[in-house]
Formats: C-alpha cells, sequence, structure tokens
C-alpha cells in the first residue's frame, strides 16, 4: 500500500527502462555532486588537507579530526544524498504526493511498538544471515573473484570499525546522527518511497516490488558477506510500510536498527559490554528463532490491521 500518486509519463508502466534509466542517472549525478561538495566543505571545517583525506580512504587513522570528516562527508554525501535524489525524482520528474499528511495520520503508538519488536526481531533472526552469509565459499574456479571478494569486504570492515571507533560524546552523536537518523531517513525516502512503489508498478507485483527495492538497497552497498543480511532488513523495511501505509515506520524502525548498533559498537569500546562488529564466528540459533517468530507475528498483525486504500498504487 505505498503512496505515490502522479499522473507523469515517465512514471507510466510503459516508461520503466526510460524511469530507471532516469533514475540512476540522477541518483548518480546527485550523490557524485555532493560527495564533492562534502570533500570541499571538509578541508576548512575540519582543518584537514585533500592529501589527509585520501590517506583516510586508505586506511590511515592517525589524522586529526579524520572520524569526524569522513562522517561529515558520509553524511552530506550519502544520507543527504539519498534523501535529495528522492526529492528530485519526486517533486521534479515525477511531479508526485507522497500524501506526508495521510502517511502522518496513519502512525500510532499500538503499531509503532509494533513495528519496533519487528526491529528487534529482525535483529536477532538477521544475527543468523550475517553468519551463514559469512560462510560462503565460491566454487575452486571462483577463486581470484573470491579472495578480490573477501579483500574488498576487509577494506569496508576496516573503514566501517574506524568510523563506528568513537573516542569522545560528540563523535558519537555525529556517528547517531549520520549512521542512523540521515541513513535511516535518506535511504527509507529512496528505497521505499520511490523505488519500492516503481518496482511494483513495474512488475505488478508489491512482492516483487519489495524483493528487487531490497535487492538493490543491499547491493548499493558493495558488501558481498553482508549481502543477504542487507535484503532481509530492506525486505523487513519494505513490508512494513506495504502493512501501515506510512514511511514514517519503516524510517523510525531504519533510524533505531542503525542506532541501537552505533551505541552497541560505542558500549563495547567504553568496556561496558562485549561486543564485537566483525565478528561472525558464534550466533544464538535459539535467539535467531525467538526473533523469527516475534518479526512473522508483528508482520502479521500490520498485515490484518493495515489501513483502508486511500490514494495508494493499485
Amino acid at each position: 500500500m505505498e503512496i505515490y500518486e502522479t499522473h507523469s509519463e515517465i512514471a507510466k508502466r510503459k516508461s520503466w527502462l526510460l524511469a530507471l534509466v532516469v533514475i540512476v542517472l540522477v541518483s548518480l549525478g546527485v550523490l557524485i555532486l555532493l560527495q564533492g561538495i562534502a570533500l570541499a566543505l571538509a578541508v576548512p571545517l575540519f582543518n584537514i588537507s585533500i592529501e589527509e583525506i585520501m590517506s583516510l580512504m586508505q586506511g590511515d587513522d592517525t589524522i586529526p579530526n579524520g572520524r569526524m570528516a569522513m562522517l561529515f562527508i558520509q553524511g552530506l554525501g550519502s544520507g543527504i544524498g539519498f534523501w535529495l535524489t528522492a526529492w528530485i525524482i519526486i517533486h521534479w520528474l515525477d511531479k508526485a504526493n507522497l500524501k506526508w499528511d495521510l502517511q502522518l495520520s496513519r502512525f500510532n503508538n499500538k503499531k509503532f511498538w509494533v513495528a519496533l519488536g519487528i526491529t528487534f526481531g529482525g535483529m536477532f533472526f538477521n544475527a543468523l544471515l550475517i553468519y551463514w552469509n559469512s560462510q560462503m565459499v565460491l566454487p575452486e574456479s571462483m577463486a581470484s573473484l573470491e579472495a578480490w571478494m573477501r579483500s574488498m569486504e576487509e577494506q569496508l570492515m576496516e573503514m566501517t570499525k574506524y568510523l563506528t571507533d568513537f573516542q569522545t560524546i560528540p563523535e558519537l552523536l555525529a556517528g547517531i546522527l549520520v549512521i542512523g537518523v540521515l541513513a535511516g531517513i535518506g535511504e527509507e525516502m529512496f528505497f521505499r518511497g520511490v523505488l519500492q512503489p516503481k518496482m511494483h508498478l513495474y512488475t505488478g507485483s508489491v512482492h516483487w516490488g519489495i524483493w528487487l527495492s531490497a535487492i538493490i538497497f543491499s547491493a548499493i552497498h558493495v558488501q558481498f558477506y553482508g549481502f543477504l543480511p542487507r535484503v532481509f532488513l530492506g525486505a523487513m523495511f519494505g513490508y512494513m510500510y506495504v502493512f501501515t501505509g506510512s514511511l514514517v515506520y519503516p524510517i523510525l524502525a531504519h533510524i533505531i536498527n542503525n542506532t541501537f548498533t552505533v551505541l552497541m559498537v560505542y558500549a563495547s569500546n567504553q568496556g561496558m559490554i562485549e561486543f564485537d562488529i566483525e565478528s561472525t564466528d558464534t550466533v544464538s540459533y535459539p535467539m535467531a528463532l525467538v526473533g523469527l517468530l516475534v518479526l512473522i507475528a508483528g508482520i502479521y498483525y500490520l498485515q490484518k490491521n493495515k489501513p483502508e486504500p486511500d490514494g495508494e498504487l493499485d
């Protein structure tokens, strides 16, 4: 029950190929532009040179203000970038109406707590998917590809560990803002708010719309050994949107999911708990099963109590 009301020619089913090409071009253009602006602004704001920023991207963790500079670049270049891409497509290209007054009116406390239960249930079950995905082994004939994939994964993990190795409260708050809030809003606006209803329209199936959007959502993170868990999260957010008729729920769920991980990493860094963002050595099957049951129960509740259609995509 996605809300995406438009009469633009480019948004119609017969124009699906042109629409997808335009989405890709607009997305790349906006993200590259904002990344460039973020890099230019980071130099004076954080008293850092372009050469030092390049060193940061290659794993140099000794540069002063480096973490805050990288969080700033990621927040402006990706979080705000996806939101701006969605805004341009919605308002300039498709001239669409998301009916935010209707979406906001559909938010209530009971469904929020159900969505929260789904989110944490999904986290517990996702731990099992993370473990399974990390055990992926390609055939011997693809050994060189597997070596490249693992090398890419290690580089991205090193950057993730650096970005989340918060040493001060301001760094923690910046991490919550960028990784939690901006990513949650920007990615949900683009992938669930724009891409999902389009995929629904082009395929004629709400389920294909959800899963194709989730696959693309996972693919853009370019983390091969985290691909399956992100597809699962994307689908979870997608069904949450369809069965509530409001983007507010998946946006909040995404923010809570990311923020919880950030807080866990910070608590671990401070010696409060034991938590290793990189570890996939152990998994609790009982907890994963409980999480799956909570997730299924929550999704079932939302499906049984979904609002009446009112201007949504058929």
